[in-house]
């Protein structure tokens, strides 16, 4: 199959053109292949389909036009839902755009090189890529999106192929040619130069002055500045008399450069206490020999655990054992705003001392090109907050004397050759030590009871830990039985639990969002169980549905770290219970829930539960037998 983008959109296959609906359709083909491998979320599907108003029924609509495009551009391509959006894979397939890139980038590497002939025969073959007038046939909203950036790309590979045809001494076939370019393009200084330099070949030196005082005067009626050194150059050539087009300088290769070491890891907090065995635990992975494959260790556990601040602290205790660099990224988890893979690389390849014009545009060729510069060299990549294993393989060196750190609140278990590691809540001492190491051991020590308190209330989650003594910091005068109280209140508990960007239920709010419709109804109503620890057959009593489904719903909480897994009934079931914070959030909803129904609204996706309804209902029973 090939795409064609430069020019009206299209895809053709050996008996013809593949027919397409319409120019919405269009769009979205088009969208797709222009992100080069990239996530296209579906915001901004919806905005180039229909501007700041879209229909009601956008999402039915947008699944419609990606269904049918599936459906005609066959198995040989895929369209992937991913992370709320789509992408392309079109396999075997060609985009004319990737061809008119690798040409025009043999074409460019040839001038440079002195190759002027062959220059010239690869920059022409790139430019008879384009037919018309580009994206022709999609919405206004694509095209103002793009047909700028797409102009700016012809413009530029067009203007290496003059320099070549200059070289070759073609100046009077172009003089034509260039006139018309700065009469559709009159502020175009680098064009203009060239036809002064065409026509000063052709020994037209009055033309070319004056075709070098009317691009001034345009200049400062249009902008109120004067020209660039592009232009000038050519005029004080020109007055010379040896105008010669402006060559981009002989390539320097990687040989002559510098190795850049990226030391991209953010600080580490000063006030880190405990976690010593998982801090022996990992600097011993991270700082081991060479294996057959780059080792990777994996943080797992629930929100605001404290997964961030270990792997941040043997990060650092570790430096001294990747002289080559460390490369860090925050992959957004759960928050909604997950960069892509193609974007990470983009800043890795930053980091690592290329160019912006050494960064390829594909998504494979950028991961080709990362792990050829890795390689050989010992090198930490930090990967924090990730959200799923496809956004990560991505980002893997393929150099065994790499290591890889990643935290996440999922196990990620189709990554190959992952040592995963479960990061549990702060044990008594732990936590009050981190408590005490924020707060200060004054305050601690005059108020202990109270301090204990507060640490259990915060069910010794680092950041609940974090955010407490934040408060107790930001109002010095407070003393540590009166948060304590305030932080008795559990419906009023989370409210405490929040200062600036550190806000626990927050966190716990990320997590419950990428859940399914009824995994937030079951935990709803498991919150409100007397009990924080239930059998697993609970699920489905409070669904009102079969064991089987209920089961799978209650993994499904487990592996969205919202309940954990707190033993087995006799060896044969598994038993389940809340953090108290997450119970206390879950509480919270389960009571917007009931204003909702209260209101004449409904719950939630899950079918009824008979008799278990209302909350009183299910906190009514019983857990034994279940």
């Amino acid at each position: 199959m090939e795409f064609r983008v430069l020019g009206p959109v299209s895809a053709w296959q050996d008996d013809g053109e593949v027919p397409l609906d319409g120019a919405k359709q269009r769009t979205v083909l088009a969208a797709l292949l222009l992100a080069r491998g990239r996530t296209v979320p579906d915001t901004r599907l919806c905005e180039l389909l229909w501007g700041e108003r879209p229909p009601a029924t956008f999402a039915a609509q947008l699944y419609n036009y990606v269904s049918r495009l599936r459906k005609y551009l066959g198995d040989g391509v895929e369209i992937v839902r991913q992370w709320s959006g789509y992408l392309i894979r079109i396999g075997a397939g060609r985009l004319d755009l990737d061809e008119f890139e690798r040409l025009a980038g043999l074409g460019r590497r040839a001038l440079r090189t002195g190759e002027h002939r062959e220059a010239a025969r690869l920059l022409h073959a790139a430019l008879a890529l384009w037919r018309g007038t580009t994206l022709a046939n999609v919405t206004d909203q694509l095209v103002e999106a793009e047909a700028h950036r797409m102009t700016e790309l012809r413009m530029a590979v067009l203007e290496h192929r003059i320099d070549a045809d200059l070289l070759l001494g073609r100046q009077v076939e172009l003089v034509l040619e260039l006139t018309d370019l700065v009469t559709t393009y009159p502020l175009h200084e680098r064009v203009r130069s060239q036809l002064m330099t065409a026509l000063a070949r052709c020994d037209r030196q009055a033309d070319a002055l004056a075709v070098y005082h009317e691009g001034r005067r345009v200049l400062a009626e249009e902008l109120g500045v004067d020209p660039g050194p592009a232009l000038v150059e050519a005029y004080q050539a020109v007055l010379a008399g040896t105008p010669v087009p402006a060559v981009e300088a002989p390539e320097v290769t990687d040989r002559g450069r510098r190795p850049v070491h990226p030391a991209m890891l953010p600080p580490a907090a000063d006030d880190f206490c405990g976690r010593a065995e998982e801090l022996r635990r990992l600097t011993g992975l991270l700082a081991g020999p060479a294996s057959a494959a780059p080792p990777t260790a994996l943080l797992t556990g629930m929100a605001g655990i404290g997964k961030t601040a270990l792997a941040l602290r043997a990060a650092h205790l570790c430096r001294p054992d990747f002289p080559d660099g460390q490369l860090y990224a925050d992959l957004g988890g759960t928050r909604g705003n997950a960069p892509d893979p193609h974007d990470v690389l983009g800043w890795f390849l930053r980091s690592l001392g290329n160019s912006e014009a050494q960064i390829p545009t594909r998504l494979d060729e950028r991961e080709r090109l990362y792990r050829s510069q890795l390689a050989g060299r010992r090198v930490l990549v930090l990967l924090d907050n990730a959200a799923d294993d496809a956004q990560v393989r991505p980002l893997l060196p393929g150099d065994p004397s790499c290591r890889v750190l990643l935290t996440c609140r999922g196990r990620l278990s189709e990554l190959p050759g992952v040592t995963r590691m479960e990061v549990g809540i702060l044990g008594p001492v732990q936590a009050l030590a981190l408590f005490a190491a924020i707060v200060g051991p004054q305050r601690v020590s005059a108020e202990p009871a109270a301090a204990r308190r507060i640490v259990q209330m915060c069910g010794r989650l680092s950041i609940g830990i974090r955010v407490a003594a934040a408060r107790l910091i930001a109002r010095p005068h407070w003393s540590l039985g009166y948060l304590a109280q305030r932080l008795a209140h559990e419906r009023f508990r989370l409210d405490e639990l929040r200062l600036g960007t550190l806000d626990v239920r927050a966190r716990i709010e990320g997590s419950y969002q990428a859940l399914g419709e009824d995994s937030q109804v079951a935990l709803r109503r498991l919150a409100l169980l007397r009990t924080a620890e239930h059998p697993i057959g609970a699920t489905a009593r409070v669904l009102g549905v079969s064991r089987r489904v209920g089961e799978e719903v209650a993994e499904t909480l487990v592996d969205a770290r919202l309940l954990e897994v707190a033993g087995s009934d006799g060896g044969r079931r598994q038993r389940h219970r809340f953090h108290n914070l997450v119970r206390v959030f879950a509480r919270e909803k389960a009571d917007r829930a009931d204003r909702r129904i209260m209101a004449g609204g409904r719950e939630g996706g899950a079918r009824p539960a008979v008799g278990v309804r209302h909350r009183e209902d299910i906190a009514a029973l019983g857990t034994v037998g279940w």
